[in-house]
């Protein structure tokens, strides 16, 4: 039975670019390794609504914090039988967003903090009544917020359909988002976290060693 492993941080901090370089030190050292990117935005039809409601095309949707967080738990559970049987073959699944994203933006967004409300509603929905599979560690690039959207907006520039959304784009949000995944970290929400300097150069194999235990 392989590692469930997320990658967590906000818009820009530079998740893709960690992905990346842990895979390929996983592969070095012969280890079999899956990806997940959530929302799957070309693989299922709830990931499709969130991203037409973050781009304005679903009239007042985008206002139901519940709502939203509705359809970014229902594209997990919809790949949760994917997730359980990658684990089952591979050594580390890497997950690049998971629960932890829903219930820090979330909580952001109604302007409570990793001990109020929503984040225990997101965990009653996702892990109790969806079944879906618990990470057994996170992984949360931290950069300030200034820093993340200085790369956001890089990347608009520079990548063709990436333009930034509306969450992207509220750099209140943002600011709000990372001080709630800050505190998702120290309470070791759904597993034990490891927080990493996302200004700083990470040490993919030494990263990719740990996770092999």
């Amino acid at each position: 039975m392989g590692r469930l492993i997320v990658l967590e941080g906000l818009d820009g901090a530079g998740k893709r670019t960690l992905s990346d370089a842990v895979c390929a030190a996983l592969a070095a050292r012969g280890a079999a390794v899956a990806r997940f990117a959530f929302p799957r935005y070309e693989a299922d039809v709830h990931a499709q609504l969130v991203r037409d409601a973050l781009y304005g095309r679903l009239g007042d949707l985008p206002d139901s914090v519940h709502g939203m967080a509705l359809l970014f738990a229902l594209d997990r559970r919809a790949a949760a039988a994917q997730l359980r049987d990658a684990t089952a073959t591979h050594d580390v699944v890497l997950v690049d967003r998971y629960i932890a994203s829903n219930a820090a933006y979330g909580a952001a967004r109604l302007r409570q903090d990793a001990g109020g409300e929503f984040v225990g509603w997101v965990r009653a929905l996702e892990v109790d009544r969806f079944g879906i599979p618990v990470p057994d560690h996170h992984l949360l690039l931290a950069v300030p917020r200034a820093v993340a959207a200085d790369r956001a907006a890089h990347r608009e520039l520079t990548e063709v359909g990436r333009e930034r959304d509306a969450y992207e784009s509220d750099a209140a949000l943002q600011s709000r988002t990372g001080a709630v995944y800050a505190q998702l970290a120290a309470a070791e929400w759904l597993s034990p976290w490891t927080v990493l300097d996302g200004t700083a150069r990470v040490d993919a194999p030494a990263l990719a060693a740990a996770l092999l235990g």
